[in-house]
């Protein structure tokens, strides 16, 4: 096994070849991994089922062991996510701004790749084509550590991803796996900032807590997401129901999944008991308020009291809580206080609260009359994720290719100095 600083060496010199590396051949890569992807579909299946039987074993949740598996229409999913990336416009040369300055020069501000891109993360091996082949296509080289959970399968996945750099004249350690699963391998990767110019955790809030805590580089990360519903006096029963449906049942593991119902004392009542109605139908435990409780005057083992726990909870699971307001600030209010930064929607017919909540919501992404689950790179256009950012500096929300690459100047002269 090699060493991770021999790894991360090769990865860092592999990224100067890489990032001179013309649009066409970078797109040729990804042609091949989707290819591939395709086409190894049986063995891939075959080493995921080996994690997946692990994690049965060793205690894993079913919130991790739905992030883990890989099914075929996964894996589908997954070449035809590779396909969209390789369609969009490669950012690399882009010029961002020019203007000839007072003396003649010509300067220009153009987009260039980082480097290498880290990234540790936890149980779901589809990040590692998603980052890899972003990476990719943005002119960047990938150091990546996944769980020991999802070791095999990475293992097969970044093996199809070597196979198409190879395939275009690339060298196959653009892209660096780490298989290592001990724990001290990620404080040794979070040391490397002189082959690592941006590290990318993704995972619970410990790990992304101890990444910040101690990493040498510049980290982007998300954290938590406790993703938050408005449902205004004003809403409009046909919109609401199917959303709030949408946002906590679609994939209720993600942290884009929808986590507190805030509804306006005002809001109709008949509308907020088929919500309950219909989230118990779909085996959702419902943590609601006395006013809540007091309206919805149903009996059911997964409708229960709310404690102040519930507040700013990320469930990852079939779990909501619902929580009466008596107005739109005292439920910015709330979210202000628990939310996390990630995805807040407010459900309503009214354009004033529409744009107040826009407007004041501190979050990557707000929604009007939609579902909190569009926070995704792929709804977004970009392909996929490397991550979703709730922090401000110096990428928001997901990050696709712009967000992964930095930008130089550079000054064309004609004997100019300076006096």
């Amino acid at each position: 096994m090699n060493s991770l600083k021999y790894i991360a060496e090769q990865t860092k010199l592999s990224s100067y070849e890489l990032s001179v590396s013309g649009t066409d051949t970078r797109n040729h890569v990804l042609d091949h991994v989707s290819q591939l992807l395709t086409e190894r579909t049986v063995d891939i299946v075959a080493a995921n089922q080996i994690d997946y039987q692990n994690g049965k074993t060793s205690g894993l949740n079913d919130q991790m062991l739905d992030r883990l598996l890989l099914t075929p229409e996964r894996i589908e999913g997954i070449a035809t996510d590779v396909q969209t990336i390789k369609n969009l416009d490669d950012p690399v040369g882009e010029i961002i701004e020019q203007k000839t300055l007072e003396n003649g020069i010509e300067l220009k501000k153009v987009r260039v790749p980082l480097g290498v891109l880290g990234s540790i993360y936890e149980s779901r091996p589809n990040v590692t084509i998603d980052i890899a082949c972003l990476a990719i296509k943005s002119g960047n080289a990938a150091l990546l550590r996944g769980g020991k959970e999802s070791v095999n399968s990475n293992v097969v996945l970044a093996q199809v991803l070597k196979d198409s750099l190879a395939s275009a004249g690339l060298p196959e350690s653009a892209v660096g796996l780490i298989t290592d699963p001990a724990r001290t391998i990620v404080d040794e990767m979070l040391g490397l900032d002189q082959y690592i110019d941006l590290l990318v955790p993704r995972g619970g809030a410990g790990l992304i807590k101890h990444v910040y805590e101690t990493a040498t580089m510049p980290v982007v990360a998300g954290g938590i997401g406790v993703c938050h519903a408005f449902i205004d006096e004003n809403a409009d029963p046909e919109k609401v129901i199917p959303i709030i449906l949408n946002s906590k049942t679609q994939r209720p593991t993600v942290c884009n999944a929808l986590d507190t119902v805030l509804v306006h004392k005002k809001a109709d009542k008949l509308m907020v008991q088929n919500m309950v109605s219909q989230l118990v139908d779909h085996d959702v435990e419902i943590r609601a308020d006395q006013r809540i409780l007091e309206n919805i005057q149903q009996d059911s083992p997964l409708i229960k009291p709310a404690s102040e726990d519930d507040w700013g909870t990320e469930f990852l699971s079939l779990v909501i809580s619902i929580k009466t307001v008596n107005s739109l600030e005292e439920a910015l209010e709330h979210i202000k206080i628990h939310g996390s930064g990630h995805t807040e929607a407010i459900l309503s017919e009214d354009q004033r609260s529409q744009d107040t909540f826009t407007r004041t919501i501190d979050a990557a992404a707000v929604f009007v009359n939609a579902s909190t689950r569009f926070t995704d790179g792929s709804q977004f256009g970009l392909g996929a994720e490397v991550g979703i950012s709730t922090q401000k500096f110096h990428a928001r929300g997901p990050l696709g290719l712009k967000e992964l690459t930095s930008y130089k100047w550079i000054g064309i002269g004609n004997g100019q100095v300076r006096p």
